[in-house]
């Protein structure tokens, strides 16, 4: 049997494969579903953020964010009494492309999970938090 960080970066690359092949289908680059699942979320949130939620670098989401801005997936604002930052939120064409790239993380995860169990499947999410909460800081 494989060792278990193989299998790790190997389920994470086949998963992230097939999501950004649809993905790529309608118009996104990488980096962009996961902002996308993140304001469909939360709503609205500065760039620092965004970028401590997903685990990458302020610049990368800079990076992302301007090319959701260019296609008219978002746009930034300043609140009123913070002019330092600018607060992200989704347009309403980035409320419908999230719609669908909701449709597609679902249908990548039900066939990554289409022989697990119910029982399983909760399991394996219980795990994977675990795991993220002892990597956090490192």
């Amino acid at each position: 049997m494989e060792n278990l960080h193989y299998l790790l970066m190997k389920a994470n690359s086949m998963f992230a494969r097939k999501v950004m092949y649809e993905a790529n289908k309608i118009g996104l680059t990488s980096g962009q579903p996961k902002v996308l699942y993140f304001l469909s979320k939360f709503k609205e949130a500065d760039q620092k953020t965004i970028a401590n939620y997903l685990e990458i670098e302020p610049a990368t989401v800079g990076s992302i964010l301007l090319g959701m801005e260019k296609s008219g997936l978002i746009e930034r604002k300043q609140r009123e009494g913070n002019r330092r930052s600018l607060y992200v939120s989704l347009t309403e064409k980035g409320v419908e492309v999230s719609n669908n790239m909701e449709k597609i993380f679902e249908d990548a995860e039900n066939i990554a999970t289409d022989r697990l169990s119910e029982k399983d499947k909760e399991k394996l999410k219980k795990l994977l938090i675990e795991m993220c909460n002892s990597l956090k800081g490192v």
